[in-house]
């Protein structure tokens, strides 16, 4: 294992131990920076991590040939929202990834049938290069290469803050939470990284680890960051019977009889439906989500006509359902709507700055790179490339700042008194619930309004319960709900100001796509209240 860190001095601190960070830790060290890794979970942990799933799917170009084709099926699917620099960094970066994680070791599959169309990634149009990304294979090789380049870790750390030095930006270091050991830790460097992943956590139905808590873009946005198309959040389809939190594979919708589904247009809705695995507004097969949601909270009933021989992709799913949870799918189960990837964050440029000085971004917690709607296999392939790309850009951001206070020890410290609310984990699951129920699959002006001043009360709930805390933990929970709340406002405000129905967003009030919205929405904070805004991507 990397070393524990103690009093080491640092010049990167990467925050977010998925992919996305364990790559940006990787290429800062080998721009010889001196780097700390940090997360609220183990290492290895966030949305890459997530075991409610058979696997990690990665999709890039088939070749140079193919990267200008892959862009513009980037923007096509993105419906006119994605940044197109971003997306030509992305596609021009996942064969240099990939060789990346084959060098290190990784075992990548490659599809026994690959011309299949269930190898099509999730709303493309053609297949690409294809490869199943192994979370034990990664997690071996990575983590021995973390200890290779003397990365330090520090799991279990819960950022409560950024550090500023010389009133020039939030690179200078981070306030973190031991939620081990309970102490509170400080420590400088010369450039920071978020890769923290999207917003799953602010609703109660999500498939997503728990620390993807969604907090942290409200620490980017109070340090002057921009998110952008935050609206668009994937929802998924997941199971609640005969087991709860794990994605159903959209593939067998081709086979399926789904409650609530009927007429004559059913079996070719079903089988549009099973090309993609998030809901999309902009597709006629949106009815089948709509169904799905109209059944409640039990679910909507799941039964199978199968063929004699399964599709590979298909196969693969059915034999990991059977070894995790002893039954086949084919037996029936149950599906409800699952708030899953975001394809927003905060907006960066094609170096991963966030725009405030020193501090980075990549991963899931990064947008622009994809929009209203994102292929399948690119959520890996931008934490892969974007992760690289971060990291390698903090540490000449730090480097270049030699001579200044930059690097310091990450040492226990005294950073004010612990404040808590015995509210705090009230407060949360009030604000999951009513995320689920308003800002979900079905979104209206009544809804998101009366969202928005629950959002107020809470945040003064929990502000108005606030004491002097004994435990450091207990202050780090309701540091993290104060920052929830305030992610949920920006989100939520975004929701409410895009008035159409544009891929991941769907407004019951506005089930239509405006062309005059086809741009992307930012969010900023001002005197502390979110602002949506058109970025201009010309």
């Amino acid at each position: 294992m990397a070393h524990a860190m103690e009093t080491e001095t640092c010049d990167v601190l990467v925050v977010g131990a998925g992919l996305a960070g364990c790559e940006a830790a990787l290429a800062a060290a080998g721009e010889g920076a001196r780097v700390a890794l940090a997360s609220a979970g183990p290492t290895f942990s966030g949305s890459s991590f997530f075991g409610g799933t058979w696997g990690l799917g990665l999709v890039g170009p088939d070749g140079e040939k193919d990267v200008d084709d892959l862009v513009d099926a980037i923007r096509e699917v993105g419906r006119g929202v994605a940044v197109p620099r971003l997306a030509r960094v992305l596609a021009g970066g996942v064969g240099a990834a990939v060789a990346r994680l084959e060098a290190r070791g990784v075992e990548l599959r490659r599809a026994e049938r690959a011309g299949e169309r269930d190898f099509i990634p999730c709303f493309d149009r053609t297949h690409r290069s294809w490869h199943g990304l192994g979370r034990d294979s990664y997690r071996a090789a990575t983590e021995a290469a973390l200890e290779r380049a003397g990365v330090a870790l520090l799991p279990r750390h819960e950022l409560q803050g950024l550090l500023v030095t010389g009133g020039r930006g939030a690179g200078g270091g981070a306030e973190l939470v031991d939620m081990g050991a309970g102490r509170p830790r400080r420590g400088y460097a010369g450039a920071g990284g978020l890769a923290t992943g999207g917003f799953g956590g602010l609703f109660s139905r999500t498939l997503t680890m728990p620390d993807v808590s969604g907090a942290v873009a409200a620490v980017a946005l109070s340090h002057g960051a921009r998110l952008v198309n935050v609206e668009f959040i994937q929802i998924m389809p997941g199971l609640v019977e005969p087991v709860s939190g794990v994605v159903f594979n959209e593939r067998t919708f081709r086979y399926a009889r789904v409650e609530g589904v009927g007429g004559p247009d059913a079996a070719r809705l079903l089988d549009e439906r099973g090309g993609h695995g998030p809901f999309s507004a902009s597709l006629a097969d949106r009815t089948v989500d709509l169904a799905v949601a109209a059944a409640g909270p039990r679910g909507a009933r799941v039964d199978y006509d199968l063929p004699e021989s399964l599709p590979e992709f298909m196969q693969t799913y059915f034999d990991w359902f059977e070894g995790a949870f002893g039954r086949s799918p084919a037996e029936g189960v149950r599906i409800a709507p699952y708030a899953h990837a975001s394809n927003g964050g905060i907006l960066v440029d094609v170096r991963g700055s966030t725009g405030v000085e020193g501090l980075f971004a990549c991963g899931e917690a990064t947008g622009g790179m994809h929009g209203a709607d994102r292929i399948g296999g690119l959520s890996s392939a931008n934490a892969l490339v974007f992760g690289e790309i971060a990291g390698r850009e903090a540490a000449r951001w730090a480097a270049g700042r030699a001579g200044e206070k930059s690097g310091g020890a990450f040492v226990d410290w005294d950073f004010g008194d612990a404040v808590a609310s015995p509210e705090a984990e009230a407060v949360l699951s009030e604000l999951r619930r009513s995320m689920d129920e308003r800002c979900l699959l079905a979104r209206s002006d009544e809804g998101l309004r009366a969202q928005l001043a629950l959002i107020e009360r809470l945040d003064a709930r929990l502000a108005e319960t606030c004491g002097r805390a004994d435990d450091w933990r207990d202050a780090a929970r309701s540091r993290r709900v104060e920052l929830a709340l305030l992610s949920a406002h920006a989100l939520v405000t975004a929701m409410l100001a895009r008035t159409e129905s544009r891929g991941a967003h769907y407004r019951e009030d506005f089930p239509a796509e405006d062309p005059a919205q086809a741009r992307p929405l930012t969010v900023r904070l001002a005197g502390g209240r979110a602002i949506a805004e058109p970025l201009d991507v010309a």
